[in-house]
């Protein structure tokens, strides 16, 4: 199965809602009523587009209306996807990496997002990719999250900096940055904590981390890589707010795009955020993360 094709399957359930239940809304359509916009907009919150996303696509095709521009309800389809790749092309840019230089990657996002796979597969693809990559086990707080960040290393062969549990986050960085001041070209990947009790305690200790690793070295993170899980619709939303705003995230990689995902909420992050989409993970597989395409994303979901 090619990735486009898990990338359809991945998204079956927007794609319904989108393809199926939209159309059978437009060709079944005699009027282009307010009874017809009602529905079409529950349709595109119903994919998690977001409600702002919905209301301008109404708007537009109103408009459009008024202008006699719109012949017929199949039409309105078309407006859809060119609302959509005009939306995702201002964040189709994919992370751009140097070779033989120094790149520091910090990975935050919370737990369960699945962080530390993504952080494991996109090791092996830019190993695959020529560089050179070390991880780094900065999420000290979880027994679990070390051993796991070791098992990725071993399975792409990557050596793990790390310390033992409870240890400072920071301290961990620290050394990391110690073997970029030593020589290491390569890339550095940081794994971070997901959940501590607060909000504030986390955020605090990310900034902590950031602070550690920008005054040991100047530019450093050079991206600050959000994984945001698609399943949580909504709350990716919002949590893609909270980072952003307390960490500064730069990119978004949008994971467990395999099935009962919401893949509609890209839209929005995309519309309300601008963030740019580095990368999105369709399984389980160590190929299974690539970077974002926004036309192979729209064909996946409407065509």
């Amino acid at each position: 199965m090619g990735f486009l094709d898990k990338l359809k399957s991945g998204l079956k359930k927007t794609r319904a809602v989108l393809t199926t239940d939209v159309d059978d809304l437009l060709f079944g359509a005699k009027d282009l009523d307010k009874k017809l916009f009602d529905e079409l907009e529950e349709l595109l919150i119903m994919a998690d587009m977001g409600p702002q996303f919905a209301h301008d696509m109404i708007n537009d095709v109103q408009d459009r209306l008024k202008r006699k521009e719109l012949q017929n309800a199949a039409q309105i389809k078309k407006i859809l996807r060119e609302r959509m790749i005009a939306i995702l092309q201002q964040i189709d840019k994919p992370l751009h990496i140097p070779k033989g230089q120094p790149f520091v990657i910090m990975a935050v996002g919370v737990n369960g997002s699945g962080k530390t796979t993504t952080i494991g597969k996109l090791a092996y693809s830019l190993r695959n990719d020529g560089h050179e990559v070390i991880l780094v086990a900065a999420d000290t707080f979880r027994a679990a999250a070390i051993e796991q960040l070791e098992i990725w290393g071993s399975r792409v062969n990557v050596p793990v900096i790390k310390q033992k549990m409870n240890a400072d986050p920071a301290a961990v960085v620290f050394d990391a940055v110690g073997k970029i001041k030593s020589g290491y070209s390569g890339v550095v990947i940081v794994d971070t904590a997901g959940r501590l009790h607060t909000r504030v305690n986390l955020m605090e200790e990310l900034k902590k981390v950031k602070r550690v690793m920008s005054k040991e070295m100047a530019g450093a993170p050079h991206e600050t890589l959000l994984v945001l899980d698609a399943t949580t619709g909504q709350n990716a939303v919002i949590q893609a707010k909270m980072f952003q705003e307390e960490i500064g995230a730069t990119g978004i990689v949008l994971t467990k795009l395999d099935g009962t995902a919401k893949g509609g909420v890209i839209v929005r992050i995309a519309s309300e955020l601008r963030l740019p989409v580095r990368y999105i993970g369709v399984g389980e597989g160590l190929d299974d993360l690539r970077a974002f395409n926004s036309n192979d994303f729209v064909s996946a979901l409407l065509d």
